[in-house]
């Protein structure tokens, strides 16, 4: 039984999973960096404790004070959200030995399947398609131009560890190879202390599916369907939907099944999202897998009608899934779209400060997932994300429609967003007629973000 959860995290996310140990009746411990001391997770905890100065380094990302707080505070479990220490195997290790329980999936399946090179390998096992890539890590640039040169331009140089869009680069030709190999490596050493990459086939266009996967520790292992995230920025998701518009049933059966043979064939437990590149011919490629929640696990309880992190809290329990999400049908259309505190005319510059004015939008089918509020200062150390609307509703255009009312809604006065961006996306024909694509961000930019017309 677990009594007690202290959560490894900041923001929004840690809000989230307070909210589901007290539906729960578990009580709570937050952890915080100085300037994150007026942040509602630490309002809202039954205790909170704080850890060290801004930097991440210094903070999220110490992992001996985290493990302090939580001996001095005499948890049962810690929740590590997604980023920082999500998918950092030792810090899972360090749980373990300290007699916490670690809620997220086993250590060996975060060495396996959170390192990407080790998870091609495992897809490669199993029989699901991946692109043509490097065997392994890619230990220098002359190796990577050899790698390069034989599957052919353009490639992706991805780090083996972390998320978010850090450590990746699309290089073109050898220059380009060789400035973003270094680039890459750099990214990632310090993003995730881990600067190894490897490179894979570059796929121009495609569409980004992930498939939402939760196994238990009784080997019962399911997907809730899959998620399109294909409007994004480097790498960087912005908005995401689920069902996808481009999917098929028959393709869903084959993902589906692929992905679930995957995470059997390692013994998964818990929740992760597997990755798929989807060219315009309907072939699906692995990209990787999150050993953790996700950002926009949202859109798929919305659809589905279930609650990931109090089904997380539950397994690392010993529970078995339960009968509401290994029956769950999808059931509705939802759409998520990321606040971001940036300035899209201006390159999307971070814009931290303090946030003058706050009203959330409300009204049927309209969710908020946010820290943010009037007053809050934004502090400029860490992800620029303050808040997540997520829009339901019985049809996609439906949805894209209260999306699109809500944002119009929302009042964040003081700070820069990418609210105008989103609002003018929604009321794009491509967009609204589902035709997107990983590249559609870029092209729609060309000319700055559309002027609103209200």
């Amino acid at each position: 039984m677990i009594k007690k959860i202290l959560i490894a995290n900041r923001g929004e996310i840690a809000l989230r999973i307070i909210r589901a140990c007290k539906e729960l009746g578990i009580s709570t411990v937050a952890v915080y960096s100085e300037p994150d001391i007026h942040s509602l997770h630490v309002q809202f905890a039954d205790e909170a404790i704080c850890i060290g100065r801004a930097p991440s380094s210094e903070s999220y990302l110490k992992i001996d004070r985290i493990i302090s707080a939580a001996e001095i505070s005499d948890v049962d479990a810690i929740h590590p959200g997604y980023g920082f220490l999500a998918e950092n195997a030792h810090f899972a290790e360090i749980c373990a030995s300290a007699n916490i329980k670690f809620i997220g999936p086993s250590v060996s399946a975060i060495k396996m399947m959170g390192d990407k090179n080790s998870a091609r390998d495992a897809a490669r096992r199993a029989g699901v398609p991946i692109s043509p890539g490097s065997d392994g890590i890619v230990e220098n640039e002359t190796e990577a131009l050899k790698i390069a040169r034989k599957i052919g331009f353009p490639v992706m140089i991805k780090a083996v560890a972390g998320g978010g869009g850090r450590g990746m680069r699309i290089a073109r030709n050898d220059g380009s190879l060789v400035q973003g190999y270094h680039q890459a490596k750099t990214e990632a050493e310090n993003a995730f202390g881990n600067g190894a990459v490897y490179i894979e086939k570059f796929i121009e266009n495609p569409r980004h599916i992930e498939f939402q996967m939760f196994g238990d520790q009784h080997g019962r292992i399911v997907h809730l369907g899959e998620r399109d995230c294909s409007l994004q920025r480097r790498n960087q998701k912005i908005i995401e939907e689920c069902p996808s518009p481009m999917m098929t049933q028959d393709l869903r059966e084959k993902m589906g099944a692929a992905s679930v043979k995957l995470c059997e064939m390692v013994g998964y437990e818990n929740a992760g999202t597997i990755e798929y590149l989807v060219d315009e011919k309907g072939n699906f490629y692995f990209m990787e897998m999150n050993t953790r929640i996700q950002v926009e696990h949202p859109v798929t309880e919305e659809v589905y009608g279930c609650d990931l992190v109090k089904q997380q809290i539950q397994v690392a329990a010993g529970e078995h899934l339960s009968d509401y999400v290994v029956n769950a049908k999808p059931r509705l259309h939802a759409i998520e779209c990321r606040i971001n505190a940036e300035d899209p005319e201006r390159n999307f510059q971070p814009c931290p400060g303090t946030i003058e004015a706050y009203y959330a939008p409300g009204g049927r089918g309209i969710r908020i997932d946010s820290h943010a509020y009037a007053g809050y200062p934004i502090p400029p150390h860490y992800d620029s994300m303050i808040a997540k609307i997520i829009a339901t509703a019985s049809t996609r255009q439906a949805a894209i429609n209260r999306m699109n009312r809500a944002l119009g809604e929302y009042l964040l006065e003081g700070i820069k967003t990418t609210i105008p961006l989103q609002r003018s996306i929604m009321r794009d024909v491509e967009f609204r007629r589902g035709n997107y694509h990983t590249g559609f961000l870029e092209r729609f930019l060309e000319h700055g973000v559309p002027e609103l017309k209200d």
